[in-house]
C-alpha cells in the first residue's frame, strides 16, 4: 500500500524543480560570481590547490551559496556534509563533528556546510571553534545577513568572508538560456516581457528559474506581453526586512541622499522603504534627525517642517500622508546644509566630560537667600538688556576653564546672518576685555 508521501507524488521518481535540475555541475558553470570563481578568484584557487580554508559566503538569496559549497567540496576532494541552522540543534552538530572526526582518522577531510548560519545563537556558534581550529571540519557558512552583526568575532576571525553579488541581467539571461536549452523550447514571452521577468527576479537566480518553470507549466499558445505576464505571475515583495541589514542600508541611503542635496535619489529611497513595508513614522523620525543634524541653523524652519510632516502623516495615514513625507524629503534635500550645531554639540559634550566638576562662575549664580548673597553669588552680574548694544561680553564659562569656541557657523543660508552677529560679538568681547 502506498504511503502518504507516495500518494502525494513525493517519490524518488517525482520531478525535481527546474532550479534543482539546472544546478551547476562544476564551478565553471556558476554564473555571476567571477570575482570569486574566475581564474584568479580566491575560491577557484583554493579548489585548484585542493586545500580549503573555512569561509563565510555572504550574499542575497539565489546567488549560488549552496551550489558553490557543494562543488567546492567535490573539486577539492572533501566529503560534503550539510546542516541547516533552521532545523538543526546541538545534537545534530555533535553528530556532524563526530562523523568528521572519524573520517579524519581515515584520511578524509570534511567540508561542513551550514546554511543560514546566522540563525545559530552565540553559544552554538562558539561550539564550532575547537573543531574549526583543529581542522576536524572546514566550515563553509552561508548567510544573507551581515556577518559583522550576526556572527561571533571569534568565529569570524577563523573564517574568510566572501561576498556574493546579486546576479546581474547578463547572468540572469544566461540562466534563462540554460532553462530553454534544458526544456528544448523557448519561453513563451515577448522580448519586453522577458526583460520584465528578469527585472522581477531582482538578482535572484533561483526565483527566476521558478518563474520560468511556472510559465512552462501553464503553457501558452502565443508569447505573452508584459501585461499578460503580470497577470500570470505575482509581483515579488521587495527585499526588505525591518530589523536586518537591508533596513539600515536603505535608511543610510535616504539620509545620505538628503545630505548630498539629491532630491531625486532621496525620493527613490523613500519610495523603496515605504514599498518594503517600513513604518512611515519611523521614516518621519529619521527625517527629523536629518533636519537637525545636516541642515540645522542654515534653514531652521526645516526642523519645524519635519515635525509638521510627521504630524500630517499621523493625521492622514497612508497613502495620503506619505505625500507630506515626500514633500519634506524634497525640502530637506534642497535646503542649505550645515552640521555646525551637530559638530558643536559633540565638542561641547566632550568638554563636559573632561571638566564635569567645574562650577559656574559666581557672578551668574542666583542668590535667593542672604547667605548666598553674602557668599558673592550674583555679584558683578551685568544684565545684558541694560548694556550698550544689549551685550555685556561677560564670561559664562566655569572659572578655571578657558573660553572655547564650539559653534562655528558655515555661513550658508540663515547661518550667514548668525555668523555675522557672532563675529561682531566676538570683536566687542575682545575690545571690552582689553579696556
Amino acid at each position: 500500500m502506498a504511503d502518504l508521501f507516495e500518494a502525494a507524488g513525493l517519490t524518488p521518481q517525482a520531478p525535481a524543480p527546474l532550479a534543482d535540475r539546472l544546478r551547476p555541475q562544476s564551478l565553471d558553470e556558476v554564473v555571476g560570481q567571477d570575482h570569486l570563481l574566475g581564474p584568479q578568484g580566491p575560491i577557484r584557487r583554493m579548489a585548484q590547490a585542493r586545500r580549503l580554508s573555512s569561509m563565510i559566503l555572504w550574499g542575497p538569496p539565489g546567488t549560488g551559496k549552496t551550489t558553490i559549497a557543494r562543488l567546492l567540496a567535490r573539486e577539492a576532494g572533501y566529503e560534503f556534509a550539510q546542516l541547516s541552522a533552521v532545523f538543526s540543534g546541538v545534537a545534530d552538530l555533535k553528530k556532524a563533528f563526530e562523523a568528521a572526526r572519524v573520517r579524519r582518522t581515515a584520511g578524509q577531510s570534511t567540508l561542513l556546510f551550514v546554511d543560514e548560519i546566522h540563525r545559530f545563537n552565540r553559544a552554538q556558534q562558539d561550539g564550532f571553534l575547537p573543531f574549526v581550529e583543529s581542522g576536524v571540519v572546514t566550515l563553509v557558512g552561508a548567510t544573507t545577513e551581515n556577518p559583522s552583526f550576526e556572527l561571533n568575532g571569534a568565529l569570524l576571525s577563523r573564517c574568510q568572508v566572501f561576498v556574493l553579488k546579486r546576479l546581474d541581467d547578463a547572468a540572469l539571461e544566461t540562466l534563462l538560456e540554460k532553462a530553454e536549452a534544458h526544456e528544448r523550447r523557448p519561453l513563451p514571452l515577448q522580448p519586453e516581457a522577458r526583460q520584465a521577468m528578469v527585472a522581477l527576479a531582482d538578482g535572484d537566480g533561483r526565483y527566476l528559474l521558478s518563474l520560468a518553470e511556472t510559465l512552462y507549466n501553464i503553457g501558452s499558445a502565443s508569447p505573452l506581453s508584459t501585461k499578460e505576464l503580470g497577470e500570470v505571475l505575482q509581483k515579488r515583495s521587495p527585499a526588505y526586512d525591518k530589523d536586518r541589514e537591508e533596513h539600515y542600508n536603505l535608511v543610510s541611503a535616504l539620509h545620505k541622499s538628503i545630505r548630498g542635496s539629491d532630491p531625486d535619489a532621496a525620493l527613490y529611497w523613500l519610495a523603496r522603504m515605504l514599498a518594503g513595508g517600513e513604518d512611515p513614522l519611523y521614516v518621519a523620525r529619521r527625517l527629523v534627525r536629518a533636519a537637525a543634524e545636516d541642515i540645522g541653523e542654515a534653514d531652521p524652519m526645516s526642523l519645524v517642517l519635519a515635525n509638521a510632516a510627521k504630524d500630517t502623516y499621523d493625521f492622514l495615514g497612508s497613502p495620503e500622508g506619505e505625500i507630506a513625507l515626500a514633500q519634506l524629503v524634497v525640502h530637506l534635500a534642497t535646503a542649505p546644509k550645515s552640521n555646525a550645531v551637530y559638530a558643536a554639540f559633540k565638542q561641547a559634550q566632550a568638554a563636559a566630560r573632561e571638566t564635569g566638576s567645574l562650577m559656574p562662575p559666581s557672578h551668574i549664580l542666583n542668590a535667593p537667600t542672604r547667605l548666598m548673597k553674602d557668599l558673592g553669588y550674583g555679584k558683578g552680574y551685568a544684565y545684558d538688556h541694560d548694556q550698550e548694544q544689549g551685550f555685556s561680553g561677560q564670561n559664562y564659562f566655569p572659572d578655571g576653564m578657558e573660553r572655547r569656541i564650539f559653534y562655528a557657523p558655515k555661513g550658508k543660508g540663515a547661518e550667514a546672518r548668525i555668523k555675522k552677529r557672532l563675529e561682531a560679538w566676538a570683536a566687542e568681547r575682545a575690545r571690552r576685555s582689553q579696556g
